[in-house]
This record gives C-alpha cells, sequence and structure tokens, in this order.
C-alpha cells in the first residue's frame, strides 16, 4: 500500500463506518471543520478517559478543571495572543486565495491554485484568533475572543485550585477542552483544523527543579502514547532549537508521529518558565506567588506544560491502526484498535434469522449493553461480510450464535488480529470480554 493513498483511505473509511465527517457537508461543508459520528464520537471519548486516568484519577499530584471558552480580553493581551499570536499571510492578487507566506509551494511566486506568476506582494500578519462580540453593541469594548489554547486557563485559576485542594509545589492542574484558530492554511484531514480540542497539563514547580521535571514529562507523555498501541518505530522527539523556541520557553520538545504526509508534531512539552504566571500577576495586579510557609519562602512557580491535540491524537491511532491484508484470497481492511480504545467492543451475530438464535443473540448483546460494554448487533447480510464491516470499525471480538449453541449452549468468539475462534458458553461472554478489557 503507497503512503500516499493511505489519507486517502482513511478519510473513506472515516465517513464509511461513522468516524468522522465533513461539517455541514450537505450544504457543501465547512473549511477545514469535522463532526465525529457514531464511531468517531466513542474514540474520541475512550482517547480522553485514557489521558484523564493517568493524568489525574491515577496521581495524587494534578487536579481537574473546566475552564470557560470566553475569557476576559486582557487575558490574552497578557499571554500575548493580542500582539504575537499572528501568521505570516500572502493573499494572490489573480484569485484572491490567501496563504501562510511560509509554504513551500509558494517559492518563485507561482499561485498553487490559479497558477499566476509573481502572484503575491509583501506579506502581512495575519492574528489566528477568532473575534467575536459579548452583548448587544458591537463595538471594541464588548470584543472577546474564542481561545485559541485552553492553558491560560488553568494559570488565570492556578491560586483558586491551589488553594481549594490544598495541593503543595510541585502539583499540576489539567484540563481537555476545545480551542479554535483562524488558521490560514487547514488541511490534512483533521490534523490541522480550525476547531480543535486539547488536552492539557501544567505542572507548577520551584525554579532550580524545572530541568528535572521536564525530563520527567518527557518521558512520561512518550510512555503513555506507547501504552495506546501505537507503533514505537513510528514515534520520535523533536527538541527545538534555539531559533524554533517560543519566546517564553527555556526547551520544548514535541513528540511527532509519522504521517504519510510525513513526520508531524502531535504534542509538545514545553518549560515555559515562570512567564505566564509573572505576566498575569501584572496585568491583573493580582499577587499569583506560591507562599511555602515551612519554608518560609515566597515564589512564582515555573510550569512544565504538556500539551497534546485530541483530534491529532485520534487520526495518529487511526493511522497506526490501518492495515490490509489478504485472507483465504480475499483482501480484508482492518483497524487493530487497541480494545479498551475500540468504539465497538463486541458484535453479536446470529448465523440465520430462524431456529430462535437471534432471540439467543439479542439476550447476549442486550447484557453486554446492560452492563456497559459496547455491542453491536447484526443478522444482516453473510457472517463473512459482518466480519468485515467490523473489522474496518476496529471491533476487537465477533460473537456468533450459530446450531450448536442449542446443543451444547455455547457460542463462537472470533478475535479480529489473530481471527481465532474460540467455544464459550453463552453466560459467559460478558465474563469472558471483562476479563480482556481489564
Amino acid at each position: 500500500m503507497a503512503e500516499i493513498d493511505l489519507m486517502d483511505k482513511l478519510v473513506s473509511l472515516c465517513k464509511r463506518r461513522g468516524f468522522v465527517f465533513q461539517s455541514s457537508e450537505i450544504y457543501g461543508g465547512t473549511g477545514s471543520v469535522w463532526d465525529y459520528g457514531p464511531l468517531g464520537v466513542e474514540l474520541k471519548r475512550a482517547i480522553k478517559d485514557a489521558w484523564w486516568k493517568a493524568m489525574v484519577l491515577e496521581r495524587d499530584d494534578i487536579e481537574g478543571l473546566d475552564a470557560a471558552i470566553l475569557m476576559h480580553p486582557r487575558v490574552w493581551e497578557a499571554s500575548g495572543h493580542v500582539e504575537g499570536f499572528t501568521d505570516p499571510l500572502v493573499e494572490c492578487r489573480e484569485c484572491r486565495r490567501r496563504f501562510r507566506a511560509d509554504l513551500p509551494e509558494l517559492e518563485g511566486g507561482r499561485c498553487p491554485v490559479c497558477g499566476t506568476p509573481d502572484a503575491f506582494g509583501e506579506p502581512r500578519l495575519f492574528n489566528l484568533m477568532f473575534k467575536t462580540f459579548m452583548g448587544p453593541v458591537e463595538d471594541a469594548a464588548s470584543q472577546v475572543y474564542l481561545r485559541p489554547e485552553t492553558a491560560q486557563g488553568i494559570y488565570v485559576n492556578f491560586l483558586n485550585v491551589q488553594t481549594a485542594s490544598r495541593q503543595k509545589i510541585p502539583f499540576g492542574i489539567a484540563q481537555i477542552g476545545k480551542a479554535f484558530r483562524n488558521e490560514i492554511t487547514p488541511g490534512n484531514f483533521i490534523f490541522r483544523t480550525r476547531e480543535f480540542e486539547q488536552a492539557e497539563m501544567q505542572y507548577f514547580v520551584e525554579p532550580g527543579t524545572d530541568e528535572e521535571w521536564f525530563e520527567y514529562w518527557k518521558e512520561a507523555r512518550f510512555q503513555w502514547h506507547l501504552s495506546l498501541g501505537i507503533r514505537r518505530e513510528k514515534l520520535r522527539f523533536h527538541e527545538h532549537t534555539p531559533q524554533e523556541l517560543a519566546h517564553y520557553a527555556k526547551k520544548a520538545v514535541d513528540i511527532e508521529y509519522e504521517f504519510p504526509f510525513g513526520w508531524k508534531e502531535f504534542e509538545g512539552i514545553h518549560n515555559r518558565t515562570d512567564f505566564d504566571l509573572s505576566r498575569h500577576q501584572e496585568y491583573s495586579g493580582k499577587r499569583l506567588e506560591y507562599i511555602d510557609a515551612p519554608a518560609n519562602k515566597r515564589f512564582i512557580p515555573y510550569v512544565i506544560e504538556t500539551s497534546v491535540g485530541v483530534d491529532r491524537t485520534l487520526l495518529v491511532v487511526l493511522a497506526d491502526a490501518y492495515r490490509e491484508e489478504m485472507v483465504e484470497g480475499e483482501e480484508r481492511v482492518v483497524l487493530s484498535l487497541k480494545p479498551a480504545l475500540a468504539p465497538i467492543k463486541v458484535a453479536v451475530f446470529p448465523l440465520v434469522k430462524k431456529d430462535g438464535l437471534p432471540e439467543i443473540a439479542e439476550r447476549i448483546h442486550k447484557e453486554l449493553r446492560a452492563a456497559a460494554v459496547s455491542s453491536f448487533y447484526d443478522d444482516s447480510g453473510s457472517i463473512g461480510r459482518r466480519y468485515r464491516r467490523q473489522d474496518e470499525a476496529g471491533t476487537p471480538w465477533c460473537v456468533t450464535v450459530d446450531g450448536q449453541t442449542h446443543q451444547d449452549g455455547t457460542v463462537t468468539i472470533r478475535d479480529r488480529d489473530t481471527l481465532q475462534q474460540v467455544r464459550v458458553p453463552a453466560e459467559g461472554v460478558l465474563k469472558w470480554v471483562r476479563e480482556r478489557l481489564a
């Protein structure tokens, strides 16, 4: 399978099986905005749950937060987004299409859309934040922004969370939420979009311990991605050079995945020093220092940030799980998802629509559903076609109720990856599945 074809195949599969749809498709679509269908929303939820479990539920030193999307405009002045959150923009004088000025396909000055030579003038800076208005009057005093990142909601709540939770340094605050960027040139399916979800954790540490904690979180986050079943050889670190570093960062490392369109970042680990809390202290006039009473010290904490794109992680999981193979002379498409992430855990089939088999299959299906194990009932088409549909959906196990069920009370469970089949008592299917999801 040529790598260049993989993205097209993934996009087709995502629509066909209900993972991802183009937003407002019946109206021609909205550029680089996507809707998650029945399977996509479950996969996305599973990824977020896995992140929350690792970052909050299993730790004593990280608290959760859900900050609002709309914030005081001064927040974005303090953070530097109003002044500096920009990309260089050029516009074709002929077709009026706009592009990021640093795109390699613009070298030579020819418009990649209409082909006009020497199409572009001088670049101008374009702020990526979406603006809106709060209240009934649209004027500068009522202007607010859709947040371009979730981190600032954590910084402005630093003392609220620390006081309420009685946490001591070092500790973290974690949040999953929507962010919005008016990207000039989005693309590559759900990799670069204008509306997306971030899972961010800001870890507050005493200055002088920041380098140690940076290394800790760098390794911890890499291991988490491996725990999702992503192949190690497809992952790598990219450390930012001094020229690449953001102005606030002491050090930064990206975790990159080898997509069909090249190595690209989907998580960043950053040493942000005390920049953010210092700026918010300056702009708000409120003290944001941490007081260490036993040591008789007060200081503005340094921040180690871990920031991962949920949508990008979902694309990583899909791309890494996708494969095509020949089985008994027929090609099958498989999403070899880790069972804990699979949107459907079990598919239940009656072999035929008679002899009481549908009733037994329905009973197993309902038992799984009642136990919050996602199950799909299907009695349409040949058993082979039903298997293939579930392989594409990433379902790890298919249960078939057949003639032997009446004889000994067992059903067949087929494994998606190995294609091996075992006989299990019908009343033991739930227990069998739970043991393998543990």
